[in-house]
């Protein structure tokens, strides 16, 4: 393992338990405060389609967020993990068609529509920890940072502000977001 590699994999293991240290209170606080910071942002307002996460562990919560896209009417697309390391965004209509999936995250059902390049214009991206710069850290396997270089959309990378990074490791395939949003 080369030592960018090795430094990520101690950074993921610090963050993630910071994460898991957060009270249930601050997380409520905060995903309210980014949820709102979101739907007004123009990007989002302005966007016809959709990708979002959909959030687990100690991410900010993007069920009400989900919930809202559809509620306006917009697209809304979510992450199905097809194959180690390779996702599609696939389009749902409620959340009630997700059911676990691969590594345990719920996902869509496979015979909904999928979506092509331009179907979005805005993509919500989840993060172990993220600079205010854009420099994410996801959870390792790469699936964002090639997703995201075949859809070219805006990007905004959601993170608690208490797991904001001073500075991270980038590797040349490394996506930079274009926003991180804390509360």
């Amino acid at each position: 393992m080369d030592e960018i590699s090795e430094l990520k994999k101690q950074l993921r293991k610090e963050y993630r338990a910071r994460g898991a240290a957060l009270t249930e209170d601050y997380r409520r606080g905060a995903d309210k405060s980014i949820r709102e910071r979101v739907m007004n942002a123009e990007s989002w307002q302005r966007a016809r389609g959709v990708f979002l996460y959909v959030s687990m562990w100690a991410e900010p919560d993007t069920r009400a967020l989900i919930t809202a896209a559809l509620s306006a009417g917009k697209r809304v697309y979510v992450p199905l993990c097809c194959t180690a390391r390779v996702m599609k965004a696939v389009r749902i209509e409620s959340l009630t068609e997700l059911r676990p999936g691969m590594h345990g995250i719920p996902e869509p059902p496979a015979e909904n529509e999928t979506a092509a390049p331009g179907d979005f214009s805005l993509a919500l991206v989840p993060c172990v920890t993220a600079t205010a710069a854009g420099v994410r850290l996801g959870h390792g396997a790469g699936y964002y940072d090639r997703f995201l270089r075949l859809h070219g959309c805006e990007t905004f990378c959601l993170c608690y502000g208490k797991l904001l990074a001073d500075s991270l490791p980038e590797d040349a395939w490394d996506v930079r977001m274009d926003r991180v949003i804390m509360e």
